[in-house]
């Protein structure tokens, strides 16, 4: 007679092991950018990594290049935040808000 397998509890044990890892985090910053002929200014959201939040040069590193392919030159980069920071920026940040 062959034991029964253990698959109940192991199934258990992994559901329990998931809900105790730390939820993924989402890092946003916003920004200030130009384009040149005529200059334009604009204010945006965009989301980054979330290895690099907090990390103002690492942010626009990842940042300047996306915005670059479109003809945009990344100024700076104000502040960066979480998901609960995204509705109060949304009317702020137009057609730019997470173009990016």
């Amino acid at each position: 007679m062959r034991p029964k397998p253990l698959l109940g509890p192991i199934m258990a044990g992994l559901a329990l092991a998931l809900l105790v890892l730390p939820a993924s985090a989402e890092c946003f910053v916003d920004y200030k950018a130009k384009q040149d002929n005529p200059l334009q200014l604009a204010y945006g959201v965009a989301q980054v990594s979330d290895d690099i939040c907090g990390d103002k040069g690492a942010e626009a590193a990842e940042l300047a290049p996306r915005l670059e392919a479109d003809g945009w030159t990344l100024l700076k980069v104000l502040s960066s935040f979480g998901p609960e920071g995204l509705d109060e920026r949304k009317a702020s940040a137009g057609d730019f808000f997470l173009r990016y």
